[in-house]
């Protein structure tokens, strides 16, 4: 039986203590800027590399798999070397793809470094989180696990787009690589100097293959289908309906085909024996297309009705980072020093996510920073008290046998939430728009007064500017047609904002039985190995 790998907690001083968690949290900020590069510099990439849309799918599709496939084989991984050169390689190679991406516009080259960047960036964010989780006392885990998920959740959900929206308006999407170097070099230099925890000796089992090939062609199918499902009306196109059947199948044999491997394949089945974790993991869905989802509106809203630069759209949520990272420090008093359990914070995070979704809901075409603002930061708030709770209650009572395992699982549920909850919004937004524009179409026609009187106060306006009467008339009409879909846009992700506040409407009682039916099978359980 293969035993993993249990650390010892290191006898280093405090500075090279505080060494280890500054490269940590440097190494995730890499993959935080190389994971959010296309959500503002979609646009910028497109037009120099010449792609389709079809093309440059795969520059996304790519790394979100591979980095779904390096949460699931990090485990391995840190089994197999040292934990702390793991991490050190995998900022490398981040840096190294990343530094390789700066200097290029070849679309082929590009999707392999990203699909490079996507490995590395799952293998550093499960080694990176399990590292501190062996080297410190469970006791002092509330404030690192906070100083850890500034770096894994707060910065690409705030930090990192004010950063890309401001490198895209005064150079170029090619910065956005090239600010990964710096960052991966300082980040491997602290990882030299500090040290890391001991592994004791193992004997090291082999690499599970047909489970790799397996999870791989499952985590592929389900990347592409779940990115591009929207664009192509879902199971209307027969690729998206094989590939989710392929999917599936291939998911389906894994299960299989991991029972079978009796403890020796990729998946630790071991993890969902603590109630803990298994409720977590299922939050993690529910937390990820929280989060994701919202990261989504908010700028995709900002850019494509408020008409923001990238600059201003990134900096729209950049307030909230620091919120979010405040509730994280609150969070981890809270549960480091007065010692109140970690899901006491969630109802609050919860609370606060929906409120914030609520009052988005409200924004029109004629919207500023400041009349989002509020919502913006409540939402950081309710965040900031969400995620640290669920980390610690999903790995508080995990062993050194299973914790790389268990967050590589907790992340990977994480991501698919997010890829989940995005693409539902994308389709409930394409839907309601179009409908949208049938209803106020039908109100918007010839005969009516109010538009007559649109259309020739229009006209006039701009035959006064000069515009030939026959050539104004054409433009009143498209002019008014604008209108109509602009409008019929702000409808639709109105109608989004409010979709993820009922998300936790529906989700909670559903969690809620589920943690009331986990504590019973655990009681249960307590007394047959009693009796």
């Amino acid at each position: 039986m293969t035993t993993a790998a249990t650390a010892t907690p290191s006898n280093a001083s405090v500075t090279t203590s505080v060494l280890l968690i500054a490269g940590i949290v440097l190494a995730t900020l890499t993959e935080a800027i190389a994971s959010t590069v296309l959500s503002l510099g979609r646009g910028d990439i497109i037009g120099d590399t010449y792609a389709t849309p079809d093309e440059f799918a795969w520059l996304d599709i790519g790394y979100t798999a591979l980095k779904l496939i390096g949460f699931m084989t990090a485990p391995w991984l840190m089994n197999r070397f040292y934990p702390r050169n793991v991490i050190i390689g995998s900022t490398l190679v981040m840096g190294l793809a990343c530094g390789i991406a700066a200097i290029t516009a070849r679309l082929d080259l590009l999707v392999a470094l990203r699909i490079i960047q996507g490995f590395a960036g799952g293998t550093l964010l499960v080694g990176g989180q399990a590292i501190i989780f062996r080297a410190y006392p469970r006791s002092h885990q509330p404030i690192l696990q906070a100083l850890f998920a500034m770096g894994s959740v707060v910065a690409p959900a705030t930090i990192a787009p004010a950063l890309q929206g401001w490198l895209i308006d005064s150079q170029s999407w090619t910065w956005i690589f090239f600010s990964v170097v710096p960052l991966a070099l300082a980040a491997t230099g602290l990882l030299l100097i500090a040290d890391g925890p001991m592994p004791a000796k193992i004997r090291h089992r082999p690499f599970d293959w047909i489970g790799f090939a397996l999870i791989c062609a499952t985590l592929f199918c389900f990347t592409y289908v779940f990115s591009q499902g929207s664009r192509w009306d879902w199971f209307e196109e027969p690729r998206i309906l094989w590939l989710t059947v392929i999917g599936a199948a291939a998911l389906l044999a894994f299960l299989g085909q991991q029972v079978l491997a009796k403890g020796q394949g990729l998946l630790d089945f071991t993890l969902f024996k603590s109630g803990d974790f298994t409720f977590a993991f299922i939050v993690s869905f529910v937390a990820g297309a929280a989060l994701f989802g919202s990261a989504f509106l908010i700028p995709a809203f900002a850019l494509s009705v408020l008409a923001f630069t990238p600059t201003d759209a990134g900096q729209l949520l950049l307030p909230s980072g620091a919120f979010f990272i405040g509730a994280l420090l609150i969070a981890a008093y809270l549960m480091q020093v007065r010692r109140i359990p970690p899901v006491a914070t969630v109802p609050f995070g919860i609370l606060m996510i929906m409120a914030a979704m609520w009052m988005l809901s409200g924004s029109t075409s004629e919207s500023g920073t400041g009349d989002m603002t509020a919502a913006i930061l409540l939402r950081g708030l309710g965040l900031g008290f969400l995620f640290l709770s669920i980390t610690l209650i999903a790995f508080s009572n995990l062993n050194s046998r299973n914790l790389a395992s268990g967050i590589g699982l907790f992340n990977t549920g994480r991501q698919l939430g997010g890829l989940m909850g995005v693409a539902a919004l994308q389709t409930l937004i394409d839907h309601d728009l179009a409908a949208n524009v049938v209803v106020l179409g039908t109100s918007v026609t010839g005969g009516r007064g109010a538009v007559i009187e649109r259309l020739t106060s229009t006209t006039a306006l701009l035959t006064v500017k000069g515009m030939d009467p026959v050539a104004a008339s054409q433009a009143a009409t498209s002019l008014l047609d604008r209108v109509v879909t602009g409008q019929s846009t702000v409808i639709a992700f109105d109608t989004a904002f409010i979709a993820v506040a009922l998300l936790f409407v529906i989700a909670a009682p559903v969690l809620v039985g589920i943690k009331i039916g986990l504590s019973r099978y655990a009681k249960v359980r307590a007394a047959r190995t009693v009796a």
